[in-house]
C-alpha cells in the first residue's frame, strides 16, 4: 500500500501509524550502516566545524544528521539558551491567508492524506495586515533550552516527548515538542524576565509573514514540497531532527524549520480572519477555543508545512507541538543579534 492509499480518512479517527501512512511492520528510513560510517568520519571535528556541516546545503542529508547528533553530545555552539539567534523582519503591509476561490483546489490536492475542506477554509479569506518590525528566532526552541527553563521553573509542565520526564540529552539540539501553549507562553515570559529583552511568541500574522516573506508563496522555500527541504512524514526520518538541518528550506528571512520538524504555537487563539466566519471543524467542535499552531511536523504530511495552514493541538503525540520565539526590538532599532 502506498502512502497515498494508506491515509484517506480523517487522521484523527486513525491510530498514529496509519495516520502517518506507515505500515504495521517495522520501519526505518535511516541507513544505519552509512550513518555509523559518517559518524566515524566526523569524529574528532570541533563543534564549530560540525555546526557548519549541519547547515551545509551541499552536504548529503545523512552527513548533516550525523553532524547534528554529535553536536548534541558535544554542545551545539549555535544554541545559547539566554541569547537565541534571531533574524530581523522589517515592517511591511502584506497579504496573508488564502483566497476563498482556492479553498476547494487546495483541499482536493491534499484529500489523499485525509485533509478536510473545513481545515483549509480556516485559511480564508486573503486579507491585508500591517506588521511592525520584529525579530524571529532562527530555530525553534530546543530541548537544551527548555531544560534550563525547567531547571529554574520546576513547576512548569514536562514535555510528554521526554519519556518518563527524563531530559533526552542525545536530542539536546532537537526542538522540544508536546508542550502546552501555556508553558510556551511561560517560557517566553521567563526568558524575557531573565534577559531583559522583549521575547514573546510571534503573532499569527508575524509567523506567516516571517515564513513566507509576504509574497504569497506556499512554503518557506517556494511552491512545492520535496525531499531535503523539510522534515515531514513523507520525507523525514520519522523523528525530530537537529535544528537547521534543512538549509534549503530556510524562510526568506533566514529562519530554519518553519516548515516541518515540529509545529509551532503562535500567540493567538483561533478566530476567523477579517471578513471570514468561524469554521466549526472537528477541533473547534471538540475544544471550542484553541491556540493556533503553524508549520507542520515530522509526524504529519507537507500540507501542514504550508505557510498559510492554520492548525491546533489535538492533545495526542501524533501532533508534535513546539514553539519559536519572537522579539520586539527596542524602539527605533531592529539590528542583528
Amino acid at each position: 500500500m502506498t502512502t497515498a492509499e494508506a491515509v484517506v480518512a480523517n487522521p484523527n479517527a486513525l491510530d498514529d501509524r496509519t495516520a502517518m501512512g506507515l505500515p504495521a511492520s517495522f520501519t526505518d528510513r535511516v541507513d544505519q550502516e552509512r550513518m555509523r560510517h559518517l559518524t566515524g568520519t566526523l569524529a574528532g571535528q570541533n563543534p564549530r566545524e560540525l555546526a557548519r556541516r549541519v547547515t551545509d546545503p551541499a552536504a548529503e542529508p545523512l552527513l548533516r544528521l550525523a553532524a547534528g547528533h554529535l553536536l548534541a553530545l558535544l554542545g551545539d555552539p549555535r544554541i545559547d539558551p539566554l541569547a537565541p539567534a534571531m533574524a530581523d523582519v522589517p515592517a511591511a503591509r502584506v497579504r496573508l491567508g488564502l483566497a476563498a476561490d482556492r479553498i476547494d483546489a487546495v483541499a482536493a490536492a491534499w484529500r489523499h492524506v485525509g485533509v478536510a475542506r473545513a481545515w483549509i477554509a480556516k485559511e480564508a479569506p486573503e486579507h491585508e495586515a500591517g506588521i511592525a518590525a520584529f525579530r524571529i528566532a532562527l530555530y525553534p526552541v530546543t530541548n537544551a533550552e527548555y531544560r534550563l527553563f525547567l531547571t529554574e521553573n520546576p513547576q512548569a509542565g514536562l514535555p510528554t516527548s521526554w519519556q518518563f520526564g527524563v531530559y533526552p540529552a542525545p536530542l539536546a539540539n532537537h526542538p522540544v515538542w508536546s508542550v502546552s501553549p501555556q508553558d510556551a507562553d511561560a517560557y517566553a515570559a521567563w526568558l524575557a524576565h531573565r534577559t531583559g529583552r522583549a521575547f514573546r511568541l510571534p503573532t499569527e500574522a508575524e509567523w506567516e509573514y516571517a515564513a513566507s516573506g509576504g509574497d504569497g508563496r506556499a512554503y518557506p522555500w517556494g511552491e512545492e514540497p520535496s525531499e531535503d527541504l523539510a522534515n515531514t512524514v513523507e520525507y523525514g526520518p520519522l523523528t525530530t531532527t537537529p535544528v537547521g538541518m534543512y538549509p534549503l528550506g530556510r524562510s526568506p528571512f533566514g529562519a530554519y524549520d518553519m516548515g516541518g520538524n515540529v509545529e509551532e504555537y503562535v500567540a493567538d487563539d483561533y478566530r476567523p480572519y477579517p471578513g471570514g466566519h468561524v469554521v466549526a471543524d472537528d477541533l473547534h467542535s471538540e475544544v471550542s477555543s484553541y491556540r493556533i499552531a503553524r508549520g507542520g511536523s515530522f509526524t504529519r504530511y507537507a500540507d501542514l508545512a504550508r505557510c498559510r495552514r492554520r492548525h491546533g493541538w489535538y492533545q495526542r503525540d501524533l501532533y508534535a507541538m513546539g514553539f519559536r520565539l519572537a522579539e520586539t526590538p527596542p524602539a527605533g532599532r531592529c539590528g542583528a543579534v
